[in-house]
């Protein structure tokens, strides 16, 4: 099974580097390359990979910009390079196809001139979209400034009138030429400021700034895997670390264990504490503080601590926290499988219980992992 693509056929966008190997490969060189880094580390039981679609399944996209007002091009703009248009990208659903001509029509009617990364002119810099289970969509405009701000809002119930499933629009103002994606500044251009996500009949919520997953059928069932292997243990209490929009918690959250998620994106807290309010959830605390600097505060620890960092991994000082303090488990979600072995191995007073591979970017070499880790003691 292999995915065909016109621009890696054409050599335009290499991004699915794994796009010629067939699919039951590419699982495979992903379970060799998990077992390999985990080599010398014990592992009681490694389980059957995740597999997922191989088209279609991205909810996200960040398009860059490039073109002019009268012919914008989305997809990728980089220094020296033509720019590359990437709106029939078959790693898009439906709803993402069917909007792009109607958002270009939208770029044009507001005058956003899309920015020359040589000349360093323009406004708009990126397009940022997120879709729902319903189709429903959050756009986001990153622009270099608030020139066009009051057109966009003008224009703004065209875009509506011609795309209804648009649920929620914002713009990020980022004036720093070659910075990181977004700017600290974000305006909500719509009365509606969340997409409602429902993942295994939990209702998450996802605001402009926050973090989700790219394949939510995927997510689904790591999510899923984690209350199963959750169920299976005697918790009390739960930290989530990197907590997100509550996720993994809300999904290992039971009547009578208690429940504290820490995310230093306070967006993403918000989004959470909304989750808490549809659900009327007991026992259950979400705070918006740096993971790390939360944990080396507190002198007692839960049954059970999960964590679920970005690439970076959680660092040799909570490792070092977790191994001093000892709680009975640790449940370890990682899109970076290399960070998250430094930091096993530095959890060294813990062994690994269970491994499970999630392929939540196929025709690429990344993967999700989940790991269930537990004290060698207790």
């Amino acid at each position: 099974m292999v995915m065909y693509c016109k621009y890696f056929a054409a050599k335009k966008c290499l991004s699915c580097s794994e796009l010629a190997t067939p699919y039951p490969q590419q699982l495979i060189k992903k379970q060799q390359h998990l077992e390999q880094l985990l080599h010398g580390i014990p592992v009681k039981q490694y389980l059957v990979p995740v597999a997922s679609e191989v088209s279609a399944f991205r909810n996200k996209a960040k398009m860059a910009v490039a073109g002019s007002v009268e012919l914008p091009i989305l997809g990728i703009n980089q220094p020296g390079k033509e720019p590359i248009d990437l709106c029939d990208c078959p790693l898009y659903p439906p709803a993402f196809h069917k909007s792009f001509p109607v958002i270009k029509q939208f770029i044009g009617r507001v005058g956003l001139v899309p920015y020359n990364i040589n000349k360093r002119r323009g406004e708009l810099k990126y397009l940022l979209i997120t879709q729902n289970e319903r189709e429903e969509l959050l756009l986001r405009f990153i622009l270099r400034s608030e020139t066009k701000l009051s057109r966009l809002k003008i224009e703004l119930p065209w875009l509506l009138t011609k795309l209804p499933n648009v649920a929620v629009v914002s713009a990020n103002i980022q004036p720093i030429h070659m910075a990181r994606l977004e700017g600290d500044k974000e305006i909500n251009l719509t009365k509606n400021t969340m997409l409602k996500q429902t993942i295994n009949s939990i209702p998450l919520y996802i605001k402009a700034g926050s973090f989700f997953q790219t394949n939510r059928i995927i997510a689904e069932k790591l999510y899923a895997t984690a209350k199963k292997w959750v169920s299976t243990l005697a918790i009390s209490e739960i930290w989530d670390l990197f907590c997100g929009v509550g996720g993994f918690g809300l999904h290992c959250k039971t009547k009578t264990n208690k429940l504290i998620g820490i995310e230093i994106n306070s967006e993403a807290i918000e989004c959470a504490q909304r989750t808490i309010r549809d659900m009327s959830f007991d026992n259950i605390d979400f705070q918006s503080l740096d993971s790390t600097a939360f944990a080396l505060q507190q002198k007692q620890l839960p049954d059970l601590v999960l964590v679920n960092p970005p690439r970076r991994g959680i660092g040799q000082s909570l490792c070092h926290y977790l191994n001093k303090m000892a709680p009975t488990f640790i449940l370890y979600s990682s899109c970076n499988a290399s960070t998250m072995v430094s930091d096993i191995n530095l959890l060294d007073h813990y062994q690994i219980e269970k491994v499970k591979l999630f392929d939540m970017f196929p025709n690429t070499m990344h993967y999700e992992v989940l790991v269930l880790l537990r004290h060698r003691n207790k």
